[in-house]
Formats: C-alpha cells, sequence, structure tokens
C-alpha cells in the first residue's frame, strides 16, 4: 500500500522529504557509523543537532534573546502541571480561559496546586466558538493567564490574543505553533507538544521568558523545574533525541519554504477550500462558524450517523485515512496541519463533492 493523506490530529503526518531524509540517515548519521537513535545526548554530533534545532525555532519563531528554548519530554500534558509549579508566586493565583477537553484538563492540573479561576468558557455550546475577554475580567495579581491557542478537538482558534496586561499570557500551542505567526513577546511562555506540527510524539517545546525562571515553588520537582533544564540546555537528563532530531529537520524543511508567514499562507488557503465547500454543501455542515474556525482542524458533521460512518469508511478505501472526529464532536475531522500538502485537501474536498452527489 502507497502512502495515505493522513488526517490524524496526532500523531500526525510528517513531511514526506523529512522522513527520506531520516530514512536515508536512519543507520549512519553523518558518518558516525550510528544511528541518530544510538548516539550519546552529549556526543559533539548531537550537540550540533540540538543547537542547530534551537537555532532554526528561533529564527522561525523570531524568539526574542530573553526567552529560553527547552526540548523537554512528558508532552504537553507535563506543562499543565510545570506552569504553576515554575509561575505561581506566593499568591497562587491564575485566571484560565476554558476552550474545550486540554483547557479542562490544564485546569484541574492548575487546581492542585493554588487558586485556579475560570475566567471564561464556551461549554455552553460545545465549544464551538472562543468567549468574549476584556482586560478587566483578569485578576491583576493572578500570577498568569493560561490559553489553548488552537483546540484540536472542536476546531477552534483565538481570532486574537487576549490583552492579560502585566500579567503574563501562557500559551498551550500544541495544534498550531509554526502554523501561524505569533508575537512571542506578548507570551510569558508558550509551551507545545510535538506530535501535531512539529514531529513525532514524546517531546514538548517550552518556549519561556527569562524572568519567569528560577522561582519554582518549594518542593517542585526537579524534573519539572525550569530553571533546571534551561541551566543543562534541556540536557539534565537524557532527552528524547530522536524527536528532537526530528524536530530540527522539519524547521530546516519549513524554512525552506520561506518560514512561518509562507507557511500560514498555505494553511490558510488550505482551510478555505474545505470550509468553502462546507458553507456551500446541502448535506456536510462545519460544527464552528465565523472567525473562530482553526486552520489546522476542522470537524464536521453528515444528517446521520449512519451517513458518518459510511463517509469514513469509503474515505479510508480512497486513501483519506483518519477522518473520524473525536467521540466528544462526533462526526468527521480532518487536521491539516503544515506537513498536509494542498493536493492532499483538494482530494477530500474532490471526495466530498462526490459523496454528496452519491447520496443526496
Amino acid at each position: 500500500m502507497g502512502r495515505v493523506f493522513n488526517f490524524s490530529a496526532g500523531p500526525a503526518t510528517l513531511p514526506e522529504p523529512v522522513l527520506e531524509i531520516a530514512q536515508k540517515e536512519l543507520l549512519d548519521f553523518k558518518g558516525t557509523g550510528m544511528s541518530v537513535m544510538e548516539i550519546s545526548h552529549r556526543s559533539a554530533a548531537f550537540t550540533e543537532v540540538i543547537e542547530k534545532a534551537e537555532a532554526d525555532l528561533r529564527s522561525l519563531m523570531n524568539i526574542p534573546d530573553n526567552y529560553k528554548v527547552l526540548f523537554l519530554q512528558g508532552g504537553a500534558s507535563s506543562q499543565f502541571a510545570m506552569v504553576p509549579f515554575n509561575l505561581f508566586s506566593s499568591r497562587k493565583k491564575a485566571d484560565y480561559i476554558n476552550t474545550g477537553q486540554w483547557s479542562k484538563k490544564a485546569i484541574a492540573e492548575g487546581k492542585r496546586y493554588g487558586d485556579v479561576h475560570v475566567v471564561a468558557s464556551s461549554d455552553d455550546k460545545m465549544f464551538n466558538y472562543i468567549p468574549e475577554i476584556t482586560r478587566d475580567m483578569f485578576d491583576p495579581e493572578a500570577d498568569y493567564v493560561h490559553i489553548t491557542s488552537n483546540n484540536t478537538i472542536y476546531g477552534t482558534v483565538y481570532p486574537e490574543l487576549p490583552d492579560t496586561g502585566d500579567v503574563p499570557l501562557v500559551a498551550d500551542m500544541s495544534s498550531n505553533i509554526l502554523g501561524q505567526v505569533y508575537d512571542v513577546s506578548k507570551f510569558g511562555v508558550i509551551y507545545a507538544g510535538a506530535q501535531k506540527n512539529v514531529g513525532p510524539a514524546g517531546m514538548a517545546i517550552v518556549i519561556v521568558r527569562e524572568d519567569l525562571i528560577g522561582h519554582a515553588l518549594e518542593g517542585t520537582p526537579v524534573m519539572f523545574n525550569y530553571e533546571i533544564h534551561a541551566n543543562a540546555g534541556s540536557r539534565y537528563n537524557t532527552p528524547p533525541c530522536f524527536a528532537i532530531y526530528m524536530a530540527g529537520k522539519v524547521f530546516e524543511w519549513l524554512l525552506d519554504l520561506g518560514g512561518v508567514s509562507a507557511m500560514e499562507e498555505v494553511n490558510r488557503e488550505k482551510a478555505s477550500w474545505l470550509y468553502n465547500f462546507l458553507d456551500d454543501s446541502k448535506i456536510f455542515n462545519s460544527t464552528v462558524k465565523g472567525e473562530y474556525r482553526s486552520i489546522m482542524n476542522v470537524p464536521f458533521i453528515l444528517p446521520s450517523e449512519e451517513l458518518n460512518a459510511k463517509f469514513i469508511k469509503e474515505a479510508t478505501e480512497a486513501g483519506l485515512s483518519t477522518l473520524k472526529g473525536h467521540r466528544t464532536v462526533g462526526g468527521m475531522r480532518a487536521s491539516i496541519y503544515n506537513a498536509m500538502p494542498p493536493e492532499g485537501v483538494k482530494k477530500l474536498v474532490e471526495f466530498m463533492k462526490k459523496f454528496e452527489v452519491d447520496n443526496s
């Protein structure tokens, strides 16, 4: 069987050129006679890998010098605890905005360590929008404000960032990091799991402003202290070497394409093809309307569960894989991350058009 178009929400599709390079280097990485999965994380060869990956990420996101970049284990879910461990002060207060399942998990974890206030939520409408937020909703004495920038399950994205004043803004950017341009200087912390837009599962990227490092709560586990990892260059312990290597290859690929701004243009065009069809369709419906629509994750539904199941089955047979929606939403979901080529979205739309004709 040949390669399919993989619309999985994560672990997600990777750029074929990156996979081909990894395949060629798998047994002998740059003349070492070893795989990158075998070389020491403290060797000169791996030092070059991790330092270049950081430099390329800094270039892609225009990360200011007063921010540290960390490549950590545990995925984004570990950051639900690492953020309060490192950012809670003596006040131990934080504001969260609830826009979906991952926000809910971050909120639940934050409540274990301090006073978490949910200032706004979109759960009243099954998280199909981003709630209206104004600066006066935030506690000026909060240690941070937490958002999930793009909601993988429900297909929503913040049309603009909330104004948090002097309170550091923390963003779980797992499903849209590198997919659209953000001004890093507006954040205190950005974190993201790798398995959607960056590389294979098993790693989290953390971008943290330096003044927020070094104030971890007493009793914070060593492995959950940003300062420990920052001082050790993400190699306090053995890091996820292969995930870092693959992320670095993705960064190189993205730079060759013109960077994040160029990628965002492609992503918006891909998403527009899909949303335009959904808006004109007589049987397919988008579950998200207007300005809140994600350009990374597009949920949609048909009029019955029988049609949903038929669509997923026939799409899979046509080489359009992993389109089943999350169980809390149902229907279908097309995750069209950076590595999903435009021809994959075109093929999906053409298949949907034919399915509509055959089932109307």
